[in-house]
């Protein structure tokens, strides 16, 4: 099965998604991949979920012209994306990077993460043995900076980490 991108308002993601399950009864299957992360508000830190591609479903299946045309009157899909005529196809790749990283259904939890200067070890949660892709460390906000391609670009987006240990040699 073939993974696709569709265009939508952004936060309108969950209720097209439901939009769609609705029309295409099992047929296909329809993601928005989330985060969890912590955030400030009125000075306390709290916990939120944030969609990881704002303005994007993801599907699985199978997609032809007819299915394209079922596309058409759901409200606040704005349009599959295409290649010339064709749906365009997500990367394999780029799909298994996701998978590594969703656990819980839809959504990225946080990971654990030791810092011995300057280098990141990840203990546990979706980063463990994504190193590689770790840009950056906002310990304030405890986010990760990584380094994804998505539907054929590069991206940084933040998800959520527990700092366990912090070390640095002088």
């Amino acid at each position: 099965m073939e993974w696709y991108a569709l265009f939508v308002k952004t936060g309108q993601e969950d209720k097209v998604k439901q939009r769609l399950e609705y029309r295409f009864k099992g047929k296909l299957t329809f993601l928005v991949p989330k985060r969890k992360l912590r955030e400030r508000k009125a000075g306390e830190w709290k916990f939120s979920i944030r969609t990881l591609f704002p303005g994007y479903v993801l599907v699985n299946g199978y997609v032809d012209q007819d299915t394209m045309q079922l596309f058409k009157d759901i409200p606040d899909l704005l349009t599959l994306l295409k290649s010339g005529m064709e749906p365009l196809r997500i990367e394999q790749h780029e799909i298994e990077i996701l998978s590594r990283l969703i656990c819980n259904g839809e959504l990225i939890g946080l990971s654990s993460v030791l810092v011995e200067n300057d280098k990141v070890v990840v203990v546990d949660g979706p980063l463990v043995s994504m190193e590689g892709y770790i840009t950056g460390i906002d310990y304030r906000k405890g986010r990760a900076k990584i380094r994804l391609n998505f539907l054929g670009e590069e991206r940084t987006v933040d998800l959520g980490i527990t700092v366990l240990k912090q070390s640095f040699e002088n």
